[in-house]
């Protein structure tokens, strides 16, 4: 029988339903509650620590900017504060996404309907996103107003574009876990597994990663410690095994956008004849941007591969009534 409609028939009906579902049910009110707690605390603590700064080396064009990234003992900064949350919000939306419905019986009745697997599953991930999208940008305009009440001066406006940039990088590093919760809860029928599975991952990547990248670049890679060529690749091969990891890709190109003074002496190994003739000073937006162009394209990659696994495996499920 020949398809009728376009192969997204449906997905914006899909989309629209489970995102009044998402914004009206207490499970995503209390993440919001709790996001928003955090963030305030974190930025109202980090602001002293900040005037004290703009105090110290005077004029800042990039001070607003510090609000972000200043921690104060004994909290973290405010952008560990998000790389600590987000996959969870995004593993909240999106463990039992799939799952619920084959628990329910109610998913022959929705494919029964004039709607495809493919916009089923493509609406449920869009409307996680949206909702993602939605908590992360209100956050990010409550913490600029109150950045702005506290310290008393706006942002100028490459402030605004390294802030807006962040943002979309935060919204693209939620997406990576939403793809793969939504991976887990087609592969898992029990929503508790799908969430176990999904935090597990991301318990590998947020505290033991980094403990296992020397070890899988020693197994990968024998350096030379005469050869500087050697050590050379074997400092990238390293660094490839760590941006495996979506918390390494979202720190790096946060670091590039909320410090325009990087020049990617963190990013990777620079010597000294690339930096012959380096202008000394921040970084122009655009500069940044191409600095960390490779840490975006890999989590928009990771999104993509997630959800295209999530998608053949989803197709490939028997659906009962």
């Amino acid at each position: 029988m020949r398809r009728e409609g376009s192969a997204l028939s449906g997905a914006t009906t899909v989309m629209a339903k489970e995102l009044a579902d998402n914004l009206a049910s207490v499970r995503m009110r209390m993440l919001e509650l709790l996001i928003f707690v955090t963030g305030a605390g974190a930025v109202y603590a980090t602001i002293g620590s900040v005037k004290d700064i703009a105090g110290l080396v005077g004029e800042d064009q990039f001070i607003f900017l510090k609000i972000f990234t200043t921690p104060r003992d004994p909290l973290p900064s405010f952008v560990a504060f998000l790389g600590f949350l987000i996959p969870i919000v995004s593993i909240a939306l999106g463990f039992d996404s799939v799952n619920s419905e084959f628990n329910r019986r109610t998913m022959s009745r929705i494919l029964a309907q004039p709607i495809y697997r493919d916009a089923l599953l493509f609406g449920k991930f869009l409307s996680g996103l949206v909702t993602l999208a939605v908590v992360l940008s209100a956050l990010w305009i409550f913490v600029v107003g109150l950045g702005i009440l506290l310290l008393g001066l706006p942002p100028g406006g490459e402030e605004v574009k390294r802030g807006l940039a962040f943002l979309v990088t935060a919204i693209a590093y939620g997406a990576v876990w939403l793809a793969m919760a939504m991976l887990f809860s087609i592969v898992f029928r029990s929503a508790a597994t799908a969430a176990m599975a999904s935090l597990a991952v991301w318990l590998l990547f947020a505290f033991f990663w980094q403990m296992l990248v020397p070890l899988l670049t020693t197994l990968v890679a024998s350096p030379d410690p005469f050869d500087l060529a050697s050590q050379l690749k074997t400092i990238s091969i390293g660094l490839g095994i760590a941006r495996l990891s979506p918390n390494t890709l979202f720190g790096e190109a946060t670091l590039a956008f909320l410090n325009p003074s990087e020049r990617g002496q963190s990013l990777g190994p620079i010597l000294r004849s690339q930096m012959e003739g380096a202008i000394s000073g921040p970084l122009p937006f655009d500069q940044s941007l191409i600095l960390v162009w490779p840490q975006l394209t890999g989590l928009v990659a990771a999104v993509i591969v997630l959800f295209t696994i999530a998608y053949i495996m989803f197709q490939r499920q028997e659906v009962r009534a």
